[in-house]
């Protein structure tokens, strides 16, 4: 099958060639995970106008590799309607809600990240999106510590305008550049899946994986998250269970999963039941108490518009009714209600928190039933993230905004990309012009 600019199946030479070239993708997907995963650090350093302005830019950027890459990416029967369904109600919610103004700009920006993210969905494989999210995350996380070196131990001063309290001679905990010390517990974890797959998939040296999973290990010790410490083991258990399933043969694993799927709502419910307990055990009562507080107080604006929120706003402003209401409340200012779940709910209600239940349930099965299936080990990658994500949005709201909502979409999008209706599809196309072509860069 002949390119777009011939027989040879080249671009043409020039501009078009570089914008439609494998490098340029991939400086693009590097760029753009770097940006997205850097939002706290640009936000300190530039504020809100140059998270803007970087955003604007990646989205103008992720035009031109769609522009230039056309012709290389399969369009047909890929699109995942859950997360444009998601997306539109909350773009209604707008029209309705008493802050349109605020409601538009969160809107905007879901949608430049979703952008971004449906992009390297698009135009990368697998393999190559977790290679540019462990460069990625190998930088930030090693410039995070050596801040808090820095500010702990070199200098023993805060770094204010970064949120570096500089707790590490103390053994923590620490936030680096993201913040707060649950996001860096978030990343962490983020960086531990990544860093094992990469490890174990021969992408980068042996000495270079070992150091990652070091420097990971080490920053998820000193954030002193009590959250991050219930999310690693909910991902061992996961992993152990995609472990299970792909050693075991193809009759077994209906059986098995049916099986995970019981253990995994038993589990839960047996969470729910002894919270209080394991609240003790943890020793983070105040923490936890917080946010149970928060979640009474959103709880009881919840039920004043539970059909269909109060708008969609995606993280809280504190000048906007009925956020700056639920701060007073508890005496806090936070950025969201600590739970996806319920932040979901209260800004666009119960139709939206079914849409988003339905992108995350659909989002899991997929990138699960792959992960259960494929062979290369690249493919769990998505599921153990979206496990991480899901599980994580029971304590904070992160899969919603920025990083979080970036991550979320890209492994839907991967997954949705290898169902089987659409292998249907691929199997009896159209015509002959209606083949996908396959991209260069490709690593099957």
């Amino acid at each position: 099958m002949t390119g777009p600019s011939g027989s040879n199946g080249r671009a043409p030479h020039g501009l078009d060639e570089v914008v439609s070239s494998a490098p340029f993708a991939q400086a693009f997907t590097v760029c753009s995970v770097g940006t997205i995963f850097a939002i706290p650090l640009i936000r300190n350093l530039l504020g809100w106008p140059g998270v803007v302005g970087a955003l604007c830019t990646l989205v103008l950027l992720a035009g031109v590799v769609l522009i230039g890459r056309r012709h290389y990416i399969e369009w047909r029967g890929w699109w995942p309607l859950s997360i444009f369904a998601f997306m539109a109600w909350c773009a209604l919610s707008s029209f309705w809600s008493d802050y349109t103004a605020a409601g538009f700009v969160g809107l905007g920006y879901q949608i430049a990240v979703a952008i971004v993210a449906l992009t390297i969905a698009l135009s990368r494989d697998m393999i190559q999106i977790v290679r540019a999210v462990g460069g990625v995350l190998r930088a930030l996380l090693a410039t995070s510590l050596i801040l808090e070196m820095l500010s702990g131990i070199f200098f023993d001063i805060p770094i204010p305008f970064l949120s570096i309290e500089g707790n590490i001679a103390l053994g923590g905990p620490i936030q680096g550049i993201f913040v707060t010390r649950n996001m860096l517990g978030l990343m962490t974890v983020i960086a531990l899946i990544t860093f094992v797959i990469e490890w174990r998939t021969h992408s980068v040296d042996r000495p270079i994986a070992f150091g990652s999973i070091a420097l990971a290990l080490l920053c998820l010790l000193l954030s002193q998250s009590p959250v991050n410490q219930l999310l690693i083991l909910v991902v061992l258990v996961a992993t152990l269970a995609l472990y299970w399933l792909r050693k075991s043969s193809p009759e077994r694993r209906t059986v098995i999963q049916a099986f995970l799927l019981t253990m995994s709502v038993l589990g839960v419910v047996a969470v729910y039941l002894a919270r209080n307990l394991i609240i003790r055990l943890l020793d983070a009562g105040s923490e936890f108490g917080v946010r149970y507080h928060l979640w009474r107080a959103t709880w009881d604006l919840v039920k004043d518009n539970f059909l269909e929120g109060w708008g969609w706003i995606g993280a809280w402003r504190n000048d906007t009714f009925p956020y700056f209401f639920v701060n007073i409340q508890v005496d806090r200012v936070h950025g969201s209600a600590l739970n996806a779940y319920l932040d979901v709910y209260m800004q666009v209600g119960l139709v939206g928190i079914f849409l988003f239940l339905t992108l995350c349930i659909f989002a899991f099965l997929r990138s699960w039933n792959l992960a259960s299936n494929r062979r290369s080990l690249i493919y769990t990658w998505p599921a153990l993230v979206l496990v991480t994500l899901l599980a994580g949005s029971a304590a904070e709201s992160h899969i919603l905004t920025g990083t979080g909502w970036f991550l979320l979409v890209v492994c839907a999008a991967k997954a949705s990309q290898s169902q089987s209706w659409r292998q249907r599809i691929d199997a009896h196309p159209a015509g002959p012009s209606s083949a996908p072509l396959n991209h260069p860069d490709r690593i099957d």
